[in-house]
């Protein structure tokens, strides 16, 4: 079986299916759900950006021990290492600027990045000003080159751009096309597709943010601030969100055309196709926008909320049924087995997975759930010795199940539970109703560590 892996950077769960408060228009994946069956309990493992694609590409739950760093560091498995015993050829395209940063390229029969996204200044234009796109206070803290942040420099960096097809999606999506139009004949090969949007900076064309807020005259906002929502006018943060909005419906636009040229190859009977995401954001719940606390005037903890922690798994293969909906939970630790018992490959990989596969489930052979619960964490590094909690504006990780969010460490730094069958959003605390969930909860964290053999210190700080 061929596979193709298309992945989303900061493409939330909710955009999908009108599930969001401000829907997101999706036809693209809407369509190819109906041949695909998906999986609702998806949940992050090691956050952020890299730390999840060394899950997903190596079927280990990597935050215990490591941060973001080069593969190479973190894990001797990589799946196109794997896949290429087997006889594939294997390519990756990506706009991801951090993906080549940390060697995921290496094991890769070719592999192509788009550059210019985010802070990846490859081409400098030092004739032309770099000039303030937004409020410096209303965005991102932290300066870079000549003291200018992140989104000024995404904007001098891309400053030809005028039409839609200047912008990253299309492009990327075209690089896929013609990779498939070249290689469509050989198989097996693996392709791997890495769309950095909808990560930040927004810049859709406007005409497409106006679609989700019409009446705004302000300065566009097309970054977002990491630190607390209320720094911005309801008016503004209306705004952001529009821009996540419609750059979120822009890689959906543009995924489809790689879902229209499968289907003029006739790919889809003998190729695995499967559309995920490292993470989500948030853009105004919790009162907060961002991943992560990099804001000098919010001094909280960010526990990984719903918004950031869940994510779509959408799959499509020969013996799935279309719209099948698997109720299980799941963390990208089990995408990699997952896809060897999907392509039917008997593969050993250099270190022994923590992930399960989730085959039986998609094919409808099986009902009964591979995890009970999930933990979305990031690594605590940087402890000094003898401290015993995470330092202020960590993220710190939550215990999810079927029902309960569970935060050792909330936002304040107190136990924090929600019950996501009334609050999807884990919005209202109720732990101080329920000792005993909360007792539970906590000891089933602290077993998840102590079955991954989580180094003493990662336990000691959470448990």
């Amino acid at each position: 079986m061929n596979i193709i892996l298309i992945m989303s950077d900061t493409f939330r769960f909710d955009n999908l299916f009108d599930r969001s408060p401000v829907p997101v228009d999706t036809p693209s994946l809407d369509a190819f759900a109906g041949r695909a069956a998906e999986v609702i309990g998806m949940h992050i493992g090691s956050f952020p950006t890299i730390p999840q694609r060394t899950d997903m590409t190596s079927g280990r739950v990597g935050w215990p021990w490591h941060g973001w760093q080069a593969l190479e560091l973190s894990t001797k498995n990589h799946l196109p290492r794997i896949l290429g015993e087997a006889g594939y050829v294997s390519q990756l395209l990506c706009d991801c600027p951090h993906l080549f940063n940390s060697n995921f390229q290496r094991g890769f029969s070719a592999a192509h990045r788009l550059r210019g996204q985010e802070g990846d200044m490859y081409f400098t234009r030092m004739n032309h000003p770099i000039e303030h796109v937004m409020p410096p206070e209303k965005t991102r803290t932290g300066r870079h080159f000549q003291g200018h942040n992140l989104v000024d420099l995404h904007c001098w960096t891309n400053r030809n751009w005028r039409a839609e097809a200047d912008r990253f999606p299309p492009r990327t999506a075209a690089l896929a096309t013609e990779w498939l139009d070249e290689n469509c004949r050989h198989h097996p090969f693996f392709l791997w597709v890495d769309f950095f949007d909808p990560h930040e900076p927004w810049d859709p064309p406007e005409e497409m943010v106006r679609k989700y807020d019409p009446d705004y005259t302000g300065t566009p906002m097309l970054h977002p601030n990491y630190g607390r929502a209320d720094d911005l006018t309801p008016e503004e943060l209306r705004n952001l969100r529009a821009h996540y909005c419609a750059e979120s419906e822009l890689v959906d636009r543009h995924v489809g055309r790689i879902f229209d040229k499968i289907d003029e190859l006739g790919l889809w009977d003998s190729t695995i196709v499967v559309f995920t995401a490292d993470h989500g954001h948030s853009v105004g719940e919790h009162n907060r926008t961002g991943k992560s606390n990099i804001n000098d005037g919010d001094d909280r903890y960010w526990p990984i909320y719903p918004e950031v922690s869940r994510v779509p798994f959408l799959a499509a293969a020969p013996g799935i049924e279309g719209g099948l909906k698997v109720p299980t939970m799941a963390q990208p630790a089990d995408i990699l087995p997952t896809l060897l018992d999907l392509a039917g490959l008997d593969a050993g990989p250099p270190e022994p997975l923590h992930g399960r596969s989730l085959a039986p489930l998609l094919r409808g052979e099986s009902t009964e759930p591979i995890r009970e619960l999930t933990v979305a964490a990031s690594f605590p590094g940087g402890l000094r010795e003898g401290e015993s909690r995470p330092r202020p504006k960590s993220v710190t990780p939550v215990l999810y199940t079927s029902r309960w969010a569970y935060a050792p460490v909330g936002a304040e730094g107190g136990r924090e539970l929600y019950d996501l069958r009334s609050d999807p959003y884990a919005e209202t605390n109720v732990a101080g109703g329920n000792d005993g969930v909360v007792g539970d909860l906590h000891e089933k964290f602290v077993a998840y560590m102590k079955d991954l053999n989580a180094p003493k210190a990662c336990i000691e700080v959470f448990g």
